[in-house]
């Protein structure tokens, strides 16, 4: 069994260590003895998207979103493929808001985006940036946990709250107080959690491992592992955020 992924713009959007994401996937990849196939793809250069069982696109300033925005619409029918071939995709913050209609940056330039999906997103008109610990309630399916993570983002997104990725037990969200945050859609994640994500909520991750291999595999079963580091790190955090009603 193996997991091909593919790094959408690994040398640009890298933005508070997402390939940290990248990492906790291979590490548990390999526990379970799944090998790991780590791709790149950046400006200028076109895959074969359906051929990966996984996606991913970090996040990145206005800077780099509008340096690579148009090259991604260069890329827009190949994505649309693999959306359709059951690539999963995981989308964070800038990546995020690049699959949706279109972002309004922080100096009123509109970038396009693939459309693919509803929500779009503004620059903040009252200068309200949401910044800190987010901790999110998730119904992924039958999965159902707690994500914990970080967001540090001046974009507000709207439009996506019917399908959003979790609700939101403290901290900001999609905009400036949102009960909502991210977008999940069938093979689908966007959000604005940073950190990075994956290392903090170890559950999300087998999630992710596990939706990604059904694209070429009838039957995935994962082995568990030891996740007690991780589950201890992530309650110290949420005991010195005071969140007592775990």
């Amino acid at each position: 069994m193996e997991l091909k992924l593919l790094h959408l713009y690994h040398d640009i959007m890298d933005l508070y260590g997402d390939k940290g994401n990248i990492k906790t996937l291979e590490y548990r990849c390999k526990m379970r003895n799944i090998d790991f196939i780590y791709d790149t793809c950046s400006i200028g250069e076109q895959k074969d998207y359906s051929s990966y069982n996984l996606i991913f696109m970090g996040g990145g300033a206005d800077k780099e979103q509008l340096m690579l925005s148009q090259d991604l619409q260069n890329k827009r029918e190949g994505l649309e493929k693999a959306l359709k071939d059951n690539v999963f995709f995981l989308l964070i913050c800038g990546g995020y808001q690049l699959f949706g209609q279109y972002y309004v940056n922080a100096n009123g330039e509109k970038i396009q985006g693939l459309k693919f999906f509803p929500y779009r997103t503004e620059k903040s008109q009252k200068n309200d940036r949401c910044i800190g610990n987010i901790y999110i309630d998730v119904e992924l399916g039958d999965d159902k946990f707690k994500v914990l993570g970080f967001e540090n983002h001046g974009g507000q997104t709207y439009d996506a709250d019917d399908k959003y990725f979790g609700k939101v037990i403290f901290g900001n969200g999609n905009h400036y107080n949102s009960k909502y945050e991210g977008f999940f859609y069938k093979n689908v994640i966007g959000t604005y959690m940073h950190g990075p994500l994956l290392p903090k909520n170890p559950n999300l991750a087998d999630f992710i491992i596990k939706k990604s291999l059904s694209k070429d595999y009838k039957e995935v079963e994962l082995s568990a592992l030891d996740d007690r580091f991780e589950n201890m790190a992530k309650q110290e955090l949420l005991d010195n955020l005071g969140y007592k009603n775990k």
